[in-house]
């Protein structure tokens, strides 16, 4: 694999097991350019390994006073010369490679692995430690990956020498190949507490890394509330520490590279010493001891890869495992084995019990924003592990609109309150498959507690088909889940809309349900075109240039799209005046009339609109029926819609019954202002 043939079509399947375990993988997978790499790298070596031999034929042909001797010595080492500098270069280029390639194979698999969970990625792990994993973390995972064809060719070589002077001059040559193991596996009772040291070093760093990236995403709200002094002495105390970590962690590979001088230089010493003994004897040659000397003198060069492969591994190892926490993430339990088909039906969880009919308008009120979030990330097709289940909820829990104790349908109370659950939107009933029905009143799909059949919670179906058993590519063709913070990519309005969709929407039609006209004035504004066409105007990064209102409106129209068989939204009108929310709402379920959608939101505005309401407690689904049913009858559906307390809900009950009565429920575009007014 050349840099020039760059990005991989496929990276691969990695061994997510353990960190070591995936540099292993990663070090296989590029097998064929590691082989190239130790070639070179025995090539080098073991030119450098004949240089003492030439020198010593050299110093002997001087003291023989040979001119033959001496030309062939000195042509010998020109040709090493030459062998040497190939070897080398060729070396240098083959590991860069090396590197540079696995680096981007672990950046590939970060950014498969980033596009499968989409938003669900930073509820499952933190932002801060996808950045360091994606920058810092994958230069190391190169650098072991590439030291590692190095370290080989060194001790090839250093065995090569070894033998080669046993066989040369015994007398000295058993001295080195019995010193050679000491000198090389020396530092090994080091080893252990220098890679401790490294350990929190690595971790230390992550956690700053973490602290400053949170903090600048969220700079805007602590500005708002004064916090940026707070954050700051938190950053500064994590650096303080990470600089404390990193001194104690150099003092120690600070100590392994003063054994490495040390003991190679006490060696040195003893052969000259002992050489210079036999030699005064008469036992052996002057040439003979200079050659012996020479590639004791050359082997300190190889004993170096050493030393360079122990820190390389200590180092790539934590961030390895970073990077293994980060791709053994996934978003469902099973391997897709479904075919590659859009389902159509119902949208069901069997963990909280919530029931999405088909074609209808479906509004789910939590009080935790954070349950809302994960809920709408499952009802995307990605299961949480049994750990992340919510309170109370599980693969046997009973759901709640099957008559469970802890259940109470809102429609049900009154002739005149019936939900379109029962009734459906025009009396009939919703069409509710033979597989959909027994979904409402089965206990879940998982397999028994503690069975180890499946450690995750059974998935959402959307007409009875499991999404994470359906391709990727089909599950979010099928339920598109739009996040409570959608990001804009820089670049045109025109390049922005243009997104995979069904083509019965077009982008006029999503700009006017999402009531864009304002950003559409704004943006023909700034268009540096003559004509002034907003959709040619180009938006910056994140949409920095727009107002938080006029961002998520874009994003939503950017949804409606896309026209999925069922469409979740998370807060799509958080950011909005009331005003424009009822316009919003009103506009998407026009547009939306007849497909699948479900809005996160405890907005009055919204939920009056929307064709059933579901009430999410605790993780379960705790009543339904409709806005004006629920808000007269659930107190708990009071307390997060109103925001009143238990002691203002009595006397408010009866004021509200009479306020609500007096309201013609209408679904027209033309009673918009007078929901508002009345709500």
């Amino acid at each position: 694999m050349q840099i020039r043939d760059l990005p991989y079509s496929d990276p691969g399947d990695p061994d997510v097991r353990s960190g070591p375990r995936f540099l292993l993988w990663l070090g296989l997978s590029q097998l064929t350019g590691q082989l190239k790499a130790l070639s070179w790298g025995l090539l080098h070596q073991c030119a450098i390994a004949g240089l003492p031999l030439c020198v010593g034929l050299a110093v002997q042909a001087v003291v023989e006073r040979s001119g033959s001797g001496l030309a062939w010595a000195g042509a010998l080492i020109v040709a090493l010369g030459v062998l040497i500098a190939v070897g080398d270069t060729m070396l240098h280029r083959t590991a860069v490679t090396n590197w540079i390639t696995a680096a981007a194979r672990v950046q590939q698999l970060l950014a498969r692995k980033t596009a499968e969970l989409g938003s669900a990625l930073t509820r499952r792990v933190a932002a801060g430690e996808v950045v360091a994993v994606s920058t810092g973390d994958v230069e190391k995972i190169g650098w072991f990956v590439e030291a590692l064809s190095r370290f080989a060719a060194a001790a090839f070589a250093l065995v090569l020498i070894c033998v080669g002077l046993v066989l040369y001059l015994p007398s000295l040559g058993v001295l080195v190949a019995l010193a050679v193991p000491v000198l090389a596996l020396a530092v090994l009772p080091l080893l252990p507490r220098a890679t401790r040291r490294a350990d929190v070093q690595r971790e230390k760093a992550g956690h700053a890394t973490e602290l400053a990236s949170d903090t600048v995403a969220g700079l805007r709200v602590l500005r708002g509330i004064g916090g940026e002094e707070l954050f700051l002495g938190r950053y500064r105390r994590a650096s303080q520490e990470v600089r404390e970590a990193a001194v104690r962690s150099a003092r120690m590979w600070a100590l392994i590279s003063a054994i490495q001088v040390l003991l190679p230089g006490v060696l040195l010493i003893a052969l000259v010493w002992y050489g210079a003994t036999l030699a005064r004897d008469g036992r052996i040659e002057v040439g003979q001891l200079v050659t012996v000397y020479s590639a004791a003198t050359l082997m300190l060069f190889p004993l170096r890869h050493f030393e360079e492969i122990a820190m390389a591994y200590s180092f790539s190892r934590p961030s390895a495992q970073r990077a293994v926490r980060v791709l053994s993430l996934s978003r469902g339990a099973r391997t897709a084995t479904a075919e590659a088909v859009v389902p159509e039906g119902d949208l069901y969880d069997p963990v909280t019990g919530l029931l999405a009919p088909r074609g209808l308008f479906t509004a789910v009120v939590c009080g935790d924003p954070d349950e809302a979030g994960r809920l709408a990330d499952r009802l995307g097709g990605h299961a949480e592990p049994d750990g992340h289940a919510p309170d109370g909820a599980g693969p046997d829990t009973p759901t709640p609109e099957a008559g469970g104790s802890d259940t109470k349908d809102a429609g049900t109370q009154g002739a005149d309150t019936h939900g379109p659950e029962e009734t459906g939107p025009e009396g009939t009933g919703p069409d509710l498959s033979e597989g959909d029905a027994s979904q409402r009143e089965g206990t879940g799909t998982g397999g028994a507690p503690g069975s180890g059949e499946d450690r995750r919670l059974p998935s959402v179906l959307l007409g009875g088909v499991p999404l994470d058993e359906l391709p990727l590519g089909s599950a979010r063709t099928a339920v598109l889940v739009q996040d409570k913070d959608p990001v804009l990519l820089s670049g045109t309005l025109r390049e922005l809309l243009d997104v995979p969709s069904s083509g019965a929407v077009t982008a006029e039609e999503a700009l006017a349900a999402a009531q864009c006209a304002d950003v559409l004035d704004a943006l023909a504004q700034a268009s540096v075109d003559a004509d002034g066409d907003p959709m040619g105007t180009r938006i910056t990064e994140r949409g920095r240039s727009l107002s938080g209102g006029q961002r998520q409106r874009l994003a939503l129209a950017r949804s409606l799209v896309t026209d999925p068989e069922a469409l979740v939204l998370d807060e799509p009108t958080s950011a909005v005046d009331s005003h424009t929310e009822a316009r919003v709402a009103a506009g998407v379920k026009r547009l939306r009339a007849g497909r699948t959608t479900v809005a996160f939101s405890s907005s009055p505005l919204l939920l009056d609109l929307a064709d059933r309401v579901a009430l999410v407690h605790g993780g379960q689904v705790v009543a339904a029926g409709t806005h004006r049913a629920l808000l007269r009858d659930e107190a708990r559906y009071r307390a997060v819609v109103t925001r009143e307390t238990d002691d203002t809900a009595a006397p408010a009950a009866t004021d509200r019954q009479e306020r609500l009565a007096s309201i013609d429920v209408s679904r027209a575009a033309g009673t918009t202002e007078e929901i508002e007014e009345r709500a």
